[in-house]
């Protein structure tokens, strides 16, 4: 097995390899190797003719793979600020799939190449994928090439998926930081609905959250909760408060996005094990744990109950990613509640984040009732006839907007 202490025996399997080009995998959340993003933006003609697929994190995985050269191409599922040049050129293919969706898509995809974020090896010549195990054991197995970035950042979890190194073409040693992920301070009307939402929370209970100021306050306001369980495909900051306080019992998720406090918290703690997509989104498994309560937020919703979580101003500015997921899981499981947490108004209270009717594609239809929060309280649509689901959003949208609300609603009724 070749090896080397520097990042060019990477770019130069990558040219010797796939001379006219190939698919490569690349890790996104905290596996994203950001040695190898740096090393093809310094010999951009490496990338030609390759194709990046992964599955990368607005927020967090800020590398436009497909930017790093003209005849570079990128497949995602998400959309971000710094991929938009790309996805106008005609360079970054979107495709609005859930995680479960991409999960078999890249179960059954072969790669030509795939770079892999691991710790170092252990005693018994095996690597953990330490805090991002989410997507890589859907590829590893059918990676042609297989160039693997030892990260002395990268924790080895102590309870994870694993790789032997010995089944790696090329071993770089790198030492560029891991990717994290920081909400920032939590103002008061996330706090609001953070609380809210933990009122829904009964000790005991099983809970997921995601990303966003919204996602990471909830996970703060479960802190004096007991006997919990946490299944979430990743988990943030506040999680170190929830361990210290013994309020979590067992924590199960793909990634962990953070600081490398977290990061090395969650390597050692045994309560904490991290497991792939095709375990923490799979629809059955929430779906089988009793009182699952699947917390995510999301841009606005209308007053059928749809829900938009990826479009802003006309664009696609985000993706579906784990989101019908787990609301579908907590909706079938016994107890559970499906959570789209989100500010009543936005703009200094200018814009209702309630509105009348999407003019985007839904993130979640009507057929999928959820339990809407906002800092003015619950609107549970699960059950609703079209007029209820109207009149609780109404209850629950800013004060200043809901004569308008109300009015547009029963033009619209008119019209049916």
């Amino acid at each position: 097995m070749p090896y080397s202490e520097t990042i060019d025996a990477a770019i130069g399997a990558l040219k010797s390899t796939l001379p006219n080009g190939g698919r490569v995998f690349v890790q996104g959340c905290a596996g994203e190797p950001l040695a190898l993003a740096e090393a093809l933006a310094r010999q951009p003609e490496a990338a030609a003719r390759l194709t990046f697929e992964g599955v990368w994190i607005p927020g967090v995985n800020r590398t436009d793979w497909a930017g790093l050269h003209a005849l570079a191409r990128a497949e995602a599922i998400f959309l971000a600020p710094e991929w938009r040049d790309s996805f106008r050129a005609g360079q970054l293919t979107f495709s609005p799939m859930t995680y479960t969706q991409v999960w078999r898509r890249l179960s059954g995809r072969p790669f030509d190449a795939g770079v892999f974020t691991i710790a170092p090896a252990g005693a018994d010549g095996r690597c953990s994928l330490g805090v991002a195990a989410d997507f890589s054991p859907a590829v590893f197995d059918r990676t042609r090439l297989r160039i693997g970035l030892i990260h002395a950042a990268m924790p080895a979890v102590c309870d994870g998926p694993t790789v032997p190194l010995d089944t790696f073409d090329v071993v770089v040693q790198v030492d560029t930081p891991l990717p994290g992920y920081c909400a920032g301070t939590i103002d008061p009307v996330s706090a609001a609905i953070a609380a809210r939402v933990g009122a829904l929370v009964p000790d005991g209970a099983t809970v997921q959250t995601g990303l966003g100021k919204i996602g990471v306050a909830t996970l703060a306001a479960l802190a004096d909760h007991r006997g919990l369980s946490i299944h979430s495909g990743m988990v943030t900051e506040p999680l170190i408060a929830l361990l210290d306080r013994d309020a979590v019992e067992g924590v199960t998720t793909g990634v962990a996005l953070g600081s490398a406090d977290l990061y090395a918290r969650v390597a050692t703690d045994p309560r904490v094990r991290f497991r792939s997509v095709g375990e923490t989104h799979a629809i059955s498994t929430p779906a089988a744990i009793p009182r699952f309560i699947a917390v995510n937020s999301a841009i606005e919703i209308d007053l059928f109950g749809q829900v938009n979580a990826e479009w802003m101003d006309g664009r696609q500015v985000s993706g579906g990613g784990g989101l019908l997921d787990f609301l579908r899981g907590a909706w079938a499981s016994d107890g559970g509640v499906p959570v789209v947490a989100l500010p009543a108004s936005a703009k200094g209270d200018a814009l209702s984040r309630i509105v009348p009717r999407l003019s985007c594609p839904p993130s979640v239809g009507r057929g999928d009732p959820v339990v809407i929060v906002t800092e003015h309280g619950v609107a549970d649509l699960r059950g609703l006839s079209i007029d209820a689901r109207a009149a609780a959003l109404i209850d629950v949208a800013a004060p200043s907007h809901r004569d308008r609300l109300a009015e547009a609603w029963s033009a619209m009724r008119r019209a049916m």
